[in-house]
């Protein structure tokens, strides 16, 4: 019993002066470790006596106890000091004035982008997407491009190799073409996409978005896609009525082709979209071309459908008063408050696209 009691003596003496976390540790490996002096004791109670092993064991297990709590509290005692310590040397200054807070908003063209997206998805569109870099078959050939059209030519198509095989896509239409190779018909998409060509002014850039739809199914017709672009028009430009014509046109992937005009009028200096005696050309549209739909290996005696390509950052200067399509990619954060969108509001039908 004395042993113990020097035990005992010994380390309440030591973890009464100041430690640090070591050596609380180091204590306790002292006394309980796998050759501890308290460890050690447990081990000879069975040697002990029989008549006093009873109260050896229980004034084993008292000390035990009691030097056990002892290091706890001491090394919560140590914690506890060290939390203050950080906090007072980590102490904000609230005299300091706050962090000014910026919001940002979401892109013209992303909006845009968006918008079109949901009022598509409301008649059964789905969006695909596809590369940047497309080989030379997807771009011009599949799309019943002859080797001698303008849009081959280097002034107009930024290739990226000397065999001109791998390119910057000028369209998105070589979604539709990737589309249609990995599935079979019936086919309803759009594909919203940035796109390149040699160009740059005003109403130009080298990098554009375009937005290209295709259906493909059985008994499709000039009507369905007159229908489905009076839809997209009226619910787009958010107006009741819309005047809409079709003027033929030539686009090797489409046959017969045609370019759509809207009417507008000039209203205190703005383009009102649905009125008016004027006319605007918005897009370029046509029932996709049998040789298109042989290099996909659909059969066009079977099926047919229609196509149409609009171009985003037109779409969105017309509907949102943006006079230069070089401010869409001049990363000017005034500009971008000024038109962009709050990040929460997004687009839906039911709610209106744009507030």
């Amino acid at each position: 019993m004395s042993d113990i009691k020097n035990i005992r003596d010994q380390f309440v003496s030591k973890l009464k002066n100041e430690l640090s976390l070591d050596e609380i540790n180091s204590i306790k490996t002292e006394l309980f470790g796998k050759n501890g002096q308290i460890s050690s004791l447990f081990k000879t109670v069975g040697s002990i006596p029989e008549s006093d092993r009873k109260t050896f064991a229980a004034d084993l297990n008292k000390i035990k106890d009691e030097l056990q709590s002892l290091i706890s509290e001491k090394i919560k005692e140590i914690e506890t000091k060290e939390v203050n310590q950080k906090l007072e040397k980590e102490k904000v200054d609230i005299t300091l004035p706050g962090r000014s807070f910026v919001r940002g908003k979401i892109h013209p063209v992303s909006q845009t982008i968006d918008e079109i997206s949901s009022i598509f998805s409301e008649i059964g569109f789905s969006v695909e997407e596809g590369p940047d870099v497309e080989n030379e078959y997807n771009n011009f050939t599949a799309l019943n491009t002859p080797d001698n059209h303008p849009a081959r030519d280097m002034h107009d198509t930024f290739y990226l190799d000397e065999n001109k095989e791998v390119l910057l896509r000028t369209h998105t239409s070589p979604v539709q073409i990737r589309t249609m190779l990995k599935d079979k018909p019936p086919f309803k998409i759009i594909a919203p996409g940035r796109t390149y060509r040699s160009d740059s002014d005003q109403t130009h850039a080298p990098m554009f978005h375009q937005v290209e739809g295709l259906h493909i199914d059985k008994n499709i017709n000039m009507g369905h896609l007159k229908g489905c672009l009076n839809y997209f028009i009226k619910e787009f430009f958010e107006v009741e009525k819309i005047k809409m014509r079709f003027r033929p046109s030539h686009f090797p992937f489409t046959e017969p082709s045609a370019e759509v005009d809207i009417g507008y009028e000039i209203k205190d200096g703005k383009i009102v979209i649905g009125e008016g005696d004027q006319w605007l050309e918005i897009l370029g549209c046509g029932m996709v071309h049998p040789n298109v739909l042989k290099n996909v290996k659909v059969d066009p005696a079977k099926y047919q459908g229609y196509a149409f390509g609009i171009g985003i950052d037109r779409l969105a200067m017309l509907k949102y008063g943006i006079n230069d399509l070089r401010a869409f990619f001049d990363c000017d954060y005034r500009w971008l408050n000024h038109f962009g969108f709050d990040p929460l509001d997004v687009p839906t039908n039911y709610r209106g696209l744009s507030r």
